[in-house]
């Protein structure tokens, strides 16, 4: 009787630690979840019209993301050495981040003489969404189309404003 204890008594150890082996054996394998990835964007040039001056009935003012200047209605562009550029952000994050850009609403850019122009921000140089493929920053470059008036509403000046781009990660 004493032996046929013994192995019952065998058989009951055995049974939970199979159990506890195959619980702990698919937790140690499952899969961690991978880091949330870390995005960081800075401004490194601000969008500039250049010089240009407005005709009998206005029209818009375009720099590209590619960097091209353009009018049209009366407006007529002029080089007085006042840079036209598109406005450029580094973007750092992992390899691999799916980013997505937003651009906020149009804005209202006021003269330095009175007066105001509609800002409207163009399309992303990267295309929206982008894949971050570069241990190193990138330049994402954006572009706008800047709606001038008649002179009278529109007078010379320097007109200035503060757009929002919003970079989302996925």
């Amino acid at each position: 009787m004493n032996s046929l204890f013994k192995f019952a008594f065998s058989k009951r150890l055995l049974i939970p630690f199979c159990i506890l082996f195959v619980v702990l054996s698919g937790i140690s394998r499952a899969q961690e979840k991978p880091p949330r990835p870390i995005l960081a964007v800075s401004t490194s040039q601000g969008l500039q019209f250049g010089a240009f001056c407005t005709g009998a009935i206005g029209g818009t003012v375009t720099v590209t993301s590619g960097g091209v200047r353009s009018s049209t209605g009366s407006i007529i562009l002029v080089s007085l050495g006042y840079a036209f550029t598109p406005a450029m952000f580094q973007v750092t994050g992992n390899i691999g981040t799916l980013v997505t850009i937003a651009n906020g609403t149009d804005v209202s850019m006021t003269g330095s003489n009175g007066g105001s122009l509609s800002l409207h921000l163009e399309s992303a140089s990267t295309g929206t969404p982008f894949i971050i493929n570069t241990g190193t920053a990138m330049n994402v470059l954006i572009g706008g189309t800047l709606t001038v008036g008649v002179p009278g509403a529109n007078p010379p000046g320097a007109y200035s404003g503060t757009f929002n781009v919003t970079f989302i990660q996925q």
